[in-house]
């Protein structure tokens, strides 16, 4: 019977995590940009940073660097942006999994 018990609550425990991963895995269009230079966070220097949901978040598993030249006109550092991303937020960062930058008209 313990053993039974266990089971069930090591797949409700499993179940819902995957149900947690699904929820935060969910693509999203959201504002990016250099977080210190465009949305006024504290920081030492240039790092990407998304919005979501009014509140921004630095980004870790892409770089600024990796989205073209952060201080051209149109780079991060002088423009909020839009991108598609998957990814989750986790102590106060968004931990990307995909992030597509979404081409300006």
């Amino acid at each position: 019977m313990k053993k039974l018990i266990f089971l069930a609550l090591l797949f409700t425990g499993l179940n819902m995590q995957a149900q947690d991963k699904e929820k935060t895995e969910k693509p999203q269009i959201v504002e990016t940009a250099c977080g210190e230079c465009q949305f006024g966070m504290k920081g030492d220097a240039c790092d990407l940073a998304v919005r979501i949901d009014g509140k921004s978040y630095f980004v870790d598993g892409t770089t600024i660097d990796e989205h073209g030249d952060a201080h051209a006109k149109d780079g991060f550092c002088n423009a909020i942006r839009k991108a598609a991303v998957t990814g989750k937020i986790e102590n106060d960062r968004f931990k990307v999994t995909t992030f597509t930058l979404i081409k300006q008209k």
